[in-house]
C-alpha cells in the first residue's frame, strides 16, 4: 500500500469563503487581515488492484490540465482508473474536485470511481445553511450515478472503515485503510495539520469546536499507539506522517 499527496497550493481565505492562491515569496500576510492561510492536498492511496482518492481538492486548473490529473499521472499512475473516492466532507476546498469544466461543460473527474459520501452531509450540503458547500458541482455528481451513500459508521470492505465523527461538520467522516504491514488513518478537517497533536485548542471554524478537540487527542493516542500513518490534507510540510509519545507529548514523523 502507498499514499501520495497531491498538492494543490496554498491559499488564505477570508470572511467570503473564497480561495486566494498565496506566494510567501511575493505576497505579504498582512495585506489580507483576517484570513485563514492553509494547504490545499488530497491524497492518492494505491492497495492492490484499487486506486483511491481522498477528498478531490479546488479543482484547480494548470496549463489547461485539471491539477489533480495532472498530479496523479506524476505519481505514475491513470486518472481513470481511481475506482474509489472517499469524502470526508463537502466543504468546497475538499469537493470542488469532483467535478471539473471540460468544452464548456460540467463532467464527473474520476468516470470509473464510486464517490463514498455520508447521506447526511449530502442532505446538509443541500439544505442551504452554510455557503461552504458548493451544490451545482453535487448536481453533476448526483446524474452521473456513481455516490455511493453511507450512513454512521461502518465497513465500506474488507479493508476500509469509515467512522462518522461529526466534528468538523455535523456529518463529517474519517477514514481508516488497512494495508498488508501498515494502516492509513484520513482524518479530514478535524485532524488537518499533524502540529496539531501537540496543543489542545477549539476551533471556531467547526461544527463542535469541543468535539473536535476532543477527538484530535483519541486520533493522536491511537495513531501513536498503532503506528499509523497519518494524511493531513491542510500540512505545511509532514503531510505524511506518523505519530510518536514523547514523554508527555507527541513527536511528528515524516513519511
Amino acid at each position: 500500500m502507498q499514499a501520495f499527496s497531491l498538492h494543490e497550493g496554498y491559499y488564505s481565505v477570508g470572511t467570503d469563503k473564497k480561495f486566494i492562491p498565496f506566494d510567501p515569496k511575493t505576497d505579504d500576510k498582512k495585506d489580507r487581515k483576517g484570513s485563514l492561510f492553509i494547504h490545499v492536498q488530497p491524497f492518492l492511496v494505491q492497495h492492490h488492484n484499487d486506486l483511491i482518492v481522498i477528498d478531490t481538492g479546488l479543482g484547480q486548473h494548470r496549463n489547461g490540465e485539471l491539477l489533480i490529473h495532472s498530479n496523479i499521472q506524476k505519481e505514475g499512475f491513470d486518472p481513470s482508473d481511481v475506482n474509489l473516492v472517499l469524502m470526508s466532507h463537502l466543504h468546497q476546498d475538499h469537493s470542488s474536485g469532483m467535478v471539473f469544466e471540460k468544452d464548456g461543460k460540467l463532467e464527473v473527474t474520476f468516470p470509473n470511481a464510486e464517490y463514498i459520501i455520508q447521506r447526511q452531509e449530502w442532505e446538509e450540503a443541500y439544505s442551504g445553511n452554510s455557503s461552504s458547500y458548493r451544490t451545482e458541482i453535487f448536481d453533476v455528481l448526483q446524474r452521473s450515478g456513481q455516490i455511493q451513500f453511507v450512513e454512521g459508521s461502518g465497513q465500506l470492505n474488507d479493508y476500509i472503515r469509515y467512522e462518522l465523527s461529526g466534528g468538523h461538520t455535523k456529518a463529517h467522516q474519517v477514514f481508516h485503510i488497512e494495508g498488508d504491514d501498515q494502516a492509513i488513518f484520513y482524518g479530514g478537517d478535524e485532524w488537518p495539520e499533524p502540529e496539531q497533536a501537540l496543543r489542545q485548542f477549539m476551533a471556531k471554524y467547526d461544527y463542535d469546536g469541543r468535539k473536535a478537540m476532543e477527538l484530535r487527542e483519541q486520533y493522536v493516542n491511537e495513531a501513536s499507539k498503532n503506528n499509523w500513518k497519518c494524511l493531513f490534507y491542510h500540512a505545511n510540510n509532514a503531510s505524511i506522517a506518523t505519530v510518536a509519545k514523547q514523554d508527555e507529548s507527541f513527536k511528528i514523523i515524516p513519511a
